[in-house]
């Protein structure tokens, strides 16, 4: 049907209000002007309440993976420990950027669908010497999971010495995460998600004491060196050419967050996503993740036997406008993933609930049309 929008539920990128798509279109200005410094000054600020923090923030023009390699080149030397649990496509990844980077990896491995517990964090640490830091995955995007021992992670990483580096990437504005009281050092996010901006822009706080291991640290990056935006950020600026859109949308964004106010804002994810949960239920599905670690912005669905992924996606987006994901690498095919983040609300939750049980009935999986959302409204009216 021409003109008609698909709802756009993945796990990044996700649906993006009317008004930061529009402030994309003002005037282009000097980026070493008085504009600039006013816009750039807002924008930290904002991102600083977003980040729960009172120390640095820098907005780069990257995505979330240069982002992610932006925290792991400015404090990984060439034969630095580094835990890394694994637990998913993306704590592989971060594997991999500390592995290129030189660094010794102590891997943690654990079952995808639960995430790593404080524990058996703490036995590494008690058993290796000289750990430099933790990088830790805070909410899996492949897999659906949250780490919920995030701050009990951060009291032992505190009382040990070592640096805790969090990828925040799809959970940063939907969920808790107030890194100077949790003790995250470095903290990167993505636009795309959470935040409900485009796609191009990673989000980094620094702790003050990751200065410390910053300034150390050899064979600094160029483009990603945080000594140069710490240097620039006295200006106003950034040390190159910033994407000047991308800062309108993103000033729009933390504006409409900062008025809707980050706790009802992690209500709303948390409400939604217990619609989700509930509705899955009631179509006779399973959730990928085991119960305590389920994320409220990833919801990861198992496909039952017999069922085509690929079909029911097909389905959701010709036929009801719906677009969701399937799984991620190994699991490509063994989960729908569904985005429930951003300006997510009833109305986005009920419509894809809706378009779920009808296409799992378009493909003959029995479903009783109408149950997953009677219980998601049931949710949203309690």
């Amino acid at each position: 049907m021409k003109g008609k929008k698909h709802l756009i539920m993945l796990p990044g990128p996700t649906n993006i209000p009317d008004q930061v798509m529009r402030a994309m279109i003002k005037p282009i200005i000097n980026h070493r002007g008085p504009e600039f410094h006013a816009l750039y000054e807002r924008v930290t600020e904002n991102l600083k309440y977003v980040f729960q923090t009172r120390d640095d923030v820098f907005i780069l023009t990257s995505s979330s993976t240069g982002g992610i390699e932006c925290a792991i080149s400015n404090v990984v030397n060439s034969g630095d420990k580094v835990i890394v649990p694994v637990f998913g496509v993306f704590s592989e990844r971060l594997k991999d950027k500390v592995i290129r980077r030189g660094g010794e990896v102590i891997e943690l491995p654990v079952e995808f669908g639960k995430a790593p517990i404080v524990e058996d964090l703490k036995q590494i640490v008690d058993l290796e010497k000289n750990v430099k830091a933790i990088a830790l995955v805070y909410n899996e995007t492949s897999t659906g999971v949250t780490v919920r021992d995030l701050p009990k992670i951060g009291k032992v990483a505190r009382e040990k010495g070592i640096m805790l580096i969090v990828d925040a990437v799809s959970i940063l504005g939907g969920d808790y995460l107030p890194v100077d009281e949790w003790g995250v050092d470095l903290c990167v996010a993505g636009s795309q998600k959470c935040l409900a901006c485009p796609p191009g822009l990673a989000v980094i706080s620094v702790s003050k004491r990751a200065w410390e291991t910053i300034e150390d640290t050899t064979a600094k990056p160029y483009y990603f060196d945080l000594i140069n935006f710490r240097e620039s950020s006295k200006r106003r600026e950034n040390p190159t050419t910033p994407s000047l859109p991308l800062f309108y949308a993103l000033d729009e964004t933390l504006t409409l967050l900062h008025e809707e106010g980050l706790e009802n804002r992690f209500k709303r994810h948390e409400k939604c996503a217990r619609a989700f949960y509930s509705a899955i239920k009631a179509l006779r599905l399973m959730p990928f993740p085991k119960e305590k670690f389920r994320s409220n912005t990833i919801i990861a669905i198992d496909v039952p036997a017999g069922v085509d992924n690929t079909e029911v996606r097909k389905i959701m987006k010709e036929k009801y406008w719906v677009i969701v994901a399937g799984g991620h690498e190994k699991l490509k095919q063994s989960l729908l993933r569904i985005g429930c983040m951003g300006i997510i609300s009833e109305k986005e939750t009920l419509l894809t609930i809706s378009a779920l049980e009808n296409a799992l009935n378009d493909v003959n999986y029995p479903v009783e049309i109408g149950a997953g959302m009677a219980e998601a409204q049931q949710i949203f009216h309690l």
